[in-house]
């Protein structure tokens, strides 16, 4: 996002929008309505650097200082969608509460050591099946594009814990990123990985970038159907609907993407990955949404 651009946009409307400087005390750089952030660099480095664990200490210190500063959106809801183990949970447990829109999400495997790593016997009996996406557990970063398709359990060796494995889903190449702005939401196609034949074969490991792979633009082998197919219906609207209805409520979050497919055999839609505060190219009059959001949690607060 163009801060610059989106503040003098906000300037217009009477709301004004100031860039946050980290390294120094936010008390100086205060007081805040609402806190608009992308913390994740932040969260996912302080595992392993002091630096980081120090501004996002700081930053959770004037959080808690200051209970009427709304963050868009709060740092554990926000911290769970980094680990994709944790994420993956949330997937399948959507399964019940959408049940009635035959919203489902692929089976999946936590791959946290090299001792995880499973026969074929082990894989049919968790559902799963060949070919399965591998993709790293941390769901952030440029590694976090960083995926493959395996296709047999002898690829194994391709596998990097700590990581998940998930059934890959024919969806004749076509992704459908749902943006979410607060109660507002918006669906745009991209291209996707291409069909491939059900069940374990000799193929070698395809190791791709998912960022590359989907960009509006991107024209890929990958991508390219190999055979003439009916093209897939869209999403139900009012499934949508609903599946952003429920992650908001679950999470309590407001800038998120989810990204689905439909099931080519079975036209389920499927929920494949959820992301924070995703890129949202594409998406028409993003400005004029996402000042909307913040309009509405600054007409709560005096409300309150």
């Amino acid at each position: 996002m163009n801060l610059d651009a989106f503040a003098n946009f906000c300037a217009l409307h009477g709301v004004e929008v100031v860039m946050i400087d980290l390294t120094q005390p936010l008390a100086l750089q205060g007081p805040f309505n609402v806190i608009v952030h992308k913390m994740s660099d932040i969260i996912v480095e302080a595992e392993h650097n002091r630096q980081s664990q120090q501004l996002l200490a700081n930053f959770q210190s004037y959080v808690s200082a200051h209970p009427s500063t709304v963050l868009l959106d709060p740092l554990p809801a926000m911290t769970q969608l980094l680990d994709r183990f944790a994420t993956y949970r949330i997937m399948s447990k959507l399964e019940n509460s959408l049940q009635d829109w035959r919203i489902c999400s692929p089976p999946y495997l936590e791959i946290h050591n090299e001792s995880d790593l499973v026969s074929k016997q082990t894989l049919m009996a968790q559902s799963l099946s060949f070919p399965l996406l591998c993709k790293t557990r941390v769901a952030h970063g440029s590694l976090s594009h960083e995926m493959s398709l395996i296709f047999s359990a002898d690829s194994f060796a391709d596998v990097h814990p700590p990581c998940v494995l998930q059934s890959f889903i024919n969806h004749g190449a076509v992704l459908h990123k749902v943006f979410v702005i607060g109660d507002k939401h918006f669906c745009v196609e991209r291209p996707s990985l291409k069909n491939f034949p059900s069940g374990p074969c000799d193929r070698k490991t395809i190791f791709f970038n998912s960022h590359q792979v989907s960009k509006p633009e991107s024209s890929s082998n990958l991508t390219a159907l190999d055979e003439q197919m009916p093209c897939l219906p869209p999403p139900s609207s009012q499934a949508i609907e609903a599946l952003v209805k429920e992650l908001r409520a679950q999470l309590g979050m407001a800038l998120l993407g989810v990204d689905v497919i439909i099931n080519s055999h079975t036209h389920t839609l499927t929920i494949i990955d959820i992301n924070i505060f995703p890129g949202y190219e594409g998406v028409p009059e993003f400005f004029s949404s996402l000042l909307s959001l913040i309009q509405s949690v600054l007409d709560q607060q005096t409300s309150g």
